[in-house]
This record gives C-alpha cells, structure tokens and sequence, in this order.
C-alpha cells in the first residue's frame, strides 16, 4: 500500500508543480493588472486635475446636446415648445428671417423635438396652416423621424422591418419638404433636408448634383448643407475618400474668410482616417489644412451659429499635431458642450472629450 501511494504520489507531481506554476502566472498577471489600471487610473485623475485647474468642466456637466451655448432666445423657444407653446418658437423663426445659417440650425432643433412630441407643432398648423416656418420643421421633423425608424446601427445591424419603415417615411418626408418648398421658394432649408433623403434612399449622383444646384443658387456657401453633401460624397454613404476630399477642398477654396467652409477637409480626412497612430494627422498638407482653419475661425463672426463645430475639429487637430498649447485654447472656448465632431460617434462623447482635452492640458503644462 504504501508503495502505491509512493507511486502516485510521483506521478501525480508533475500536475502539482503546473498548478502551482499556472496559480503563480495568474496571481503575477492580476497584481499586474491591477497595478496597471492603478496607474492608469492615477495619470487620468492627475490629467483631470490639471483641467479642473482652469476651470474646466468634467464629463458629467458637459452637455451632449449642442456643440456650444444656445443664445437665450433660443433656449426660450425650446423651453416653450417643451410646455406645449409653439408662439416663441414661431416669433423666433420669423425674427431669424433670410439668415439661413441661424435658420436651418433653429428648424433643426425644433423639428428634434417635434420628432419627440409634435403636440406643439399641431396646434401651430392648426392655427396658420400655410405658414412656411412652421412647414419647414414639419419637414425636418419628418426627415429626423424616419433616421430613428432605421437607427444609428451599420447596414449589417439593422433589421428589414427597420429598413422598410425607414424608406416609407423619407418617402412621406418628400412630401413635407416639397411643401416647404413650395411656400418659401427663396429658402434652402428644405433643399438641405433633402440631402437626407438623398442619402436613405440613395440618390444617384447626377440627381445629388441637381438637389445641389438648388441649394448653392440660395446659399453658395451654406455650412450645413456642405456637411450635409459632404456625408453624401463620404464612402461610407453613395461616394468615395477621392470624391469627398475633392468635394471638400473645392468648397473650401471656393469659399470667403469667416464661412468655415474650411471645416470641410478636416471632416473628409476623419471621415476615412482608420490608421491607429497620428502620422496621417501631421503631413505638410493636414497641417496646411489646421492653418487654414484657424484663419477661417478667426474672420468668422463670432456668433456664427457653427463656429463652435469649427473649434472642436481644431482643438482635437492642433492636440494630434503636438500643438497643445493652442488646442487648449479652442477646448477653453468650446468646453461644457460635445455634441460635435470628433466626440459624436463615440458612446461616451463627454468622456472621449474630456479625454482628450485633458491630455492635451497636462502635455500643454509640461512643454510651458
């Protein structure tokens, strides 16, 4: 018998020593881990440090619903349509007029809503049935309303209840911006909603360029319909990198000091920039592209209503360019509102934000 234990014992030590060896790895690799993410977490609160220094804002007070502040009479009209009352709204789109920079961004925000709850809106058709401001959120709306049928989700992640719903709402949509059309002709508003549906229902190029001669003969250089069109020329939607890029620098060399069209090649490389490290962000030509820009920002008028998206794509560009210094600059002026590019494809986009502008602070600190 106790032989046999003997010769048990001997086989069964060399599964002994790999248990103790496997237990030694895994206790080495989670002290590590540990020690890892320890460290991790200290350089992130030392970076959050150095922002909260300045005076700048954590992820969780940042707003992710704008690029930058609402002015009052903004926010007045959201709030009011958010109780049910669609007059300030409605006095507000009458004050903005021919400024259709201010009037395409002040229908999109109140179509949002009406996309959520259009009581509202209802109540402002009932009472001025052909009044073109409160025909063209209609159509907004109707255009926001058919992206959520199909959802945020890649091609491969939507479902074809999803798709169908989706192209039987852009085609009702058509019918609202025709209308809108219709009652304002000087408007472009419509025209850029329209570069939506040109997208979902995949328009054709040639027909993209004739909806695009319609927009440019009401407003040449109208910072939302280019972003718009941009996304149209992009390869992820009906273009190509070629087609998007050359696009973008047409409009932008086309374009006067101070219409932030300048934006538009920034937007075309991020769009197709897949490469893990920041040399495509640092050639002659990117850095070329960030000069120009930054004049741009600074002819601009100050309350252009997209200026703020400009600063976004220049404090994460001047960051990847080893510029922190002046990145820092456009994150003070921007910081407390994320809902721009880069950050808004991220889940996180305040915590990808805040990522970022605090590294950029700390390197800024280091090189002073």
């Amino acid at each position: 018998m106790t032989v046999l234990l003997w010769i048990l014992a001997v086989l069964a030590l060399p599964f002994v020593l790999f248990a103790a060896w496997m237990a030694k790895v895994f206790l080495k690799e989670f002290f590590s881990g540990n020690a890892e993410a320890a460290l991790a977490d200290e350089e992130a609160a030392e970076r959050a440090a150095a922002s909260a220094a300045l005076g700048l804002l954590p992820a969780e007070r940042q707003n992710t619903d704008s690029a930058g502040p609402l002015t009052p009479e903004t926010a007045a009209a959201l709030a009011g349509v958010r109780s049910g009352d669609w007059r300030p709204a409605a006095e507000l789109m009458s004050a903005v007029g021919r400024d259709w920079e201010h009037r395409s961004l002040l229908t999109f925000r109140l179509a949002d809503k009406a996309a959520d709850d259009d009581a509202w809106l209802l109540a402002w058709e009932a009472e001025r049935p052909e009044d073109p401001d409160a025909a063209v959120v209609r159509a907004r709306s109707a255009v926001i309303l058919a992206w959520r049928v199909r959802g945020g989700q890649r091609a491969e992640h939507t479902t074809r209840e999803q798709f169908e719903g989706f192209r039987r709402t852009l085609l009702a949509a058509r019918e609202e911006i025709a209308r809108a059309a219709a009652l304002n002709p000087d408007d472009p508003t419509p025209y850029v909603a329209e570069i939506w549906l040109a997208l979902g229902l995949g328009y054709p190029n040639a027909k993209m360029d004739d909806l695009w001669t319609e927009i440019t003969a009401r407003a040449p250089h109208h910072y939302e319909a280019h972003f718009s069109a941009l996304q149209y020329w992009c390869a992820k939607w009906r273009g190509s990198e070629r087609l998007a890029t050359e696009f973008a620098e047409r409009a932008a060399a086309g374009a006067p000091a101070g219409s932030l069209l300048t934006a538009l090649p920034l937007i075309a490389h991020f769009e197709h920039d897949d490469s893990d490290d920041t040399a495509a962000d640092n050639t002659p030509e990117m850095v070329a592209r960030v000069e120009a820009a930054l004049k741009d920002a600074a002819a601009a008028d100050p309350a252009h209503p997209r200026l703020p998206e400009l600063r976004h794509l220049l404090a994460y560009y001047l960051h990847l360019q080893g510029r922190n210094e002046a990145a820092v600059e456009h994150f003070r002026l921007v910081d407390g509102h994320v809902d721009a590019l880069p950050w808004r494809y991220r889940n996180s986009k305040a915590e990808y934000f805040c990522q970022v502008r605090d590294t950029a602070v700390l390197e800024a600190g280091a090189a002073a």
